[in-house]
C-alpha cells in the first residue's frame, strides 16, 4: 500500500486527528497571546522589566520539549493538560517580545497628540498604541503558531491530541507494514496544517491592518 492509498483508506481518522491538532494549536495560541500581550503591556515602558520578561520567556525555549513535557507529566498527568501547558509556555516568547517591540516602537508624538485631545491612558493604549503595534503582535502569534505545530506532535509522548500519535505509532512500528506511511501521513499532515494556518494569518493581517500601517 502506497502513501496515497493509506491516506485514502484512513481519511476519516486522519482528518479528525488533523482537526484536533489545528484546534489545539489555535486555542493555545489565543491563550498565549492573552498572557503574552498582558505581560508586554505591563513591562514595555521599563527597560529592566522588558529585559526580564524576555529573558524568562527565552529560558523556556532552552528546555527541550521532551524534557518539559516529561517534567509536566508527574504534575498534570497525561493528555490535554501537559500538552496545552507546554504549548502555551513555548508560545510566549515571540508574542511577549513582539508586543514589547511593537508598543515600544509607537511614535511618542502620536500618543502625545492622543492625550492632547483628551484620551485617557487606557484609551491611548487600546485605541492607538495596540492598534499600531498589532502587526508586530500578529507576527509574534504567527511564529508561535508554527512553533506549536511541531511541539504538539511531540506532545503525543504525553498522549496529547493531534497527528503526533500517527507519527509516534509509525516510528515505534518501524519496519512493519505501513509504519512508514503512518509516520509520513502524520508528518505531512502537520506541514499542511502549518501552511494553511500561516495563510490564514496572512489574510488576517491583510484585513485587520490599515493601509497606513502596512506602509
Amino acid at each position: 500500500m502506497n502513501l496515497f492509498e493509506y491516506v485514502a483508506d484512513r481519511w476519516g481518522s486522519l482528518s479528525l486527528q488533523g482537526l484536533l491538532h489545528a484546534s489545539a494549536v489555535v486555542q493555545c495560541t489565543i491563550i498565549a497571546a492573552v498572557i503574552g500581550v498582558l505581560v508586554g503591556i505591563a513591562v514595555y515602558r521599563s527597560p529592566l522589566g522588558s529585559a526580564l520578561a524576555t529573558a524568562l520567556a527565552s529560558a523556556i525555549l532552552t528546555v527541550p520539549s521532551f524534557a518539559l513535557i516529561g517534567l509536566l507529566i508527574p504534575i498534570l498527568g497525561l493528555g490535554v493538560e501537559p500538552s496545552v501547558t507546554a504549548l502555551v509556555l513555548y508560545g510566549l516568547l515571540p508574542i511577549v517580545r513582539n508586543t514589547i517591540v511593537g508598543l515600544g516602537g509607537v511614535d511618542p508624538s502620536i500618543t502625545d497628540a492622543a492625550k492632547g485631545i483628551g484620551m485617557s491612558r487606557l484609551g491611548v493604549l487600546s485605541r492607538v498604541e495596540l492598534r499600531l503595534a498589532w502587526p508586530a503582535i500578529l507576527a509574534g502569534m504567527r511564529v508561535a503558531t508554527q512553533l506549536m505545530m511541531g511541539i504538539l506532535a511531540i506532545a503525543a509522548y504525553a498522549k496529547g491530541p493531534g497527528l503526533g500519535s500517527e507519527i509516534f505509532s509509525g516510528l515505534v512500528r518501524a519496519g512493519s507494514a505501513n509504519s512508514l506511511n503512518q509516520a509520513l501521513a502524520g508528518t505531512l499532515g502537520v506541514v499542511i496544517l502549518a501552511l494553511l494556518l500561516d495563510g490564514i494569518y496572512a489574510l488576517i493581517g491583510r484585513y485587520t491592518t490599515s493601509r497606513g500601517i502596512r506602509g
